[in-house]
């Protein structure tokens, strides 16, 4: 097991580099700052209300959520969102293959900011 964890990394090690934060905590992590704010929610989703400032990349296109999320700072937090906290948390993984160092996840997504 040790040389598969040596080949390909653990769970745990990705999932430190994810925080999950309260609707209070979030709200306060990204207030007054320029962050990388991804609502990852679809494009009918994100227009029916989103937070200020979320950028709509669509977890569901692959590809454009890709090509949009490797123009993004490796090494500054990305703070995700989605309706529930599902998706988000599949987009953080996702993420963290891609190398980025900390991704910020909305606990409950859209439905507990509002």
């Amino acid at each position: 097991m040790s040389i598969f964890s040596t080949l390909f990394g653990t769970s745990k090690e990705k999932s430190d580099k994810i925080e999950i934060l309260n609707q209070a905590d979030f709200s306060a992590a990204i207030a007054g700052k320029k962050v990388q704010l991804i609502d990852v929610r679809t494009p009918n989703e994100y227009g029916s209300g989103h937070i200020k400032n979320a950028v709509n990349v669509d977890f569901f296109n692959a590809a454009g959520f890709e090509r949009y999320c490797e123009k993004l700072s490796k090494d500054k937090p990305v703070y995700l969102y989605c309706r529930s906290g599902a998706r988000s948390q599949r987009a953080a993984h996702k993420l963290i293959g891609m190398g980025f160092e900390k991704v910020v996840d909305l606990r409950g997504g859209y439905m507990s900011w509002r």
